[in-house]
């Protein structure tokens, strides 16, 4: 090629060049995309939820607690499936719902979630097997008599295998024991179960988990597992059963208010159980608006918005810092409409703890966690 054309090559090609700069500079720049919206107007521009921020393996799963009347309600059921990729039954998973009479299992309204979470690609928490609360009497009974131990605990055997092996396949990690950590000096709850088997209760109770299902991801999960003391006690129990390879997690149920607790508790609380090499899973998320049981119904105003936002953010960053042995978190509930709280630990007294208003709309503090 001549040396001339090649010069008039080249100076064509920086003409065009600055052409299209002029013309790209002279044009509005387009709209910016919204990915993470700051206030109702955008969010309702925008498809993604809370799965969508917190996505794995970086963060965790985001899950919810429903009851399977959820299933059947569209908004609701659509809100689900925006936002989460774990379902945790509220209480039709429980002894009491699923074996209210020994040797009969009603299966349906846990199956009907099951089904619900299987079709749309979302996980499934199991919860639980045994606690100490809605455990039907027939457990601890031999005709007039009380139970033997023995027979209690072949009770319970009987129970988790036919539970798990039910849904096994389906569901990828159960609260095995619930709640059997003493809130004073004692080590263990004086339950029913406690009273009748000792620890063995616990111990025979993973050991059945384990045996039933071992791919499921066996779960230790109680409340105010920062507290110093009953920590150390959890933490305890953690080393037992990690010594027979019998707990994969701690679950830490998130009960928590607007001013407790303190983020050096929770992030020391969470070293403590990483510590051990196992999952931590926040179990049961809800922020209580009250910071007391003496605290007088009030009504939900923007401050009180602002606070609840606040405690969700700060929260939210212990979560973040440790998200590698943090798996999931799970709200106990889906909106402010229907929760727990409303009638504890104050009956009739209504409560504000979750990310969602009671007509289903984000709340400052759903923007605030996805802020980051």
């Amino acid at each position: 090629m001549p040396v001339r054309t090649m010069k008039q090559l080249i100076s064509l090609s920086i003409l065009f060049l600055i052409t299209l700069l002029f013309y790209s500079c002279d044009r509005d720049d387009p709209p910016a995309v919204i990915t993470r919206p700051s206030n109702i107007t955008e969010y309702n521009q925008v498809s993604e939820g809370l799965k969508d921020y917190y996505t794995q393996p970086e963060y965790f799963d985001m899950g919810v607690a429903i009851p399977a009347s959820f299933v059947d309600n569209t908004i609701k059921a659509g809100l689900i499936k925006r936002h989460f990729n774990s379902i945790t039954s509220e209480n039709d998973m429980k002894w009491s719902s699923l074996q209210p009479v020994e040797g009969t299992f009603n299966y349906t309204n846990a199956d009907k979630i099951v089904s619900f979470a299987v079709e749309n690609g979302l996980k499934v928490r199991g919860h639980c097997l045994i606690w100490h609360n809605q455990s039907p009497s027939w457990i601890f009974s031999d005709g007039a008599s009380s139970a033997s131990k023995e027979l209690v605990l072949q009770r319970l055997r009987t129970h988790i295998t036919a539970v798990m092996t039910h849904f096994k396949g389906k569901v990828y990690a159960w609260d095995v024991v619930n709640e059997a950590i003493d809130d004073g000096t004692a080590t263990y709850r004086a339950s029913k179960w406690y009273t009748t088997c000792g620890e063995d209760y616990i111990l025979e109770a993973f050991r059945a988990a384990r045996a039933a299902d071992p791919a499921a991801l066996l779960i230790y999960n109680d409340y105010t597992a920062i507290d110093p003391v009953k920590r150390d006690k959890i933490y305890n129990l953690l080393v037992k059963l990690k010594e027979e390879d019998l707990v994969d997690g701690v679950g830490l149920q998130g009960h928590w208010n607007i001013s407790y607790p303190s983020n050096p508790l929770i992030n020391d609380a969470f070293s403590k159980y990483s510590s051990l090499g196992l999952e931590i899973q926040i179990t049961e998320m809800d922020v209580s608006v009250y910071t007391s049981n003496s605290v007088p119904e009030t009504e939900y105003t923007a401050e009180t918005e602002e606070q609840l936002a606040i405690a969700y953010g700060r929260f939210f960053i212990s979560f973040r810092l440790f998200r590698d042995p943090i798996t999931s978190v799970t709200f106990w509930g889906l909106a402010d409409d229907r929760t727990w709280l409303d009638n504890f630990p104050v009956t009739g007294r209504k409560n504000y703890p979750l990310l969602f208003d009671t007509n289903l709309n984000p709340k400052k503090a759903y923007f605030e966690i996805i802020d980051f």
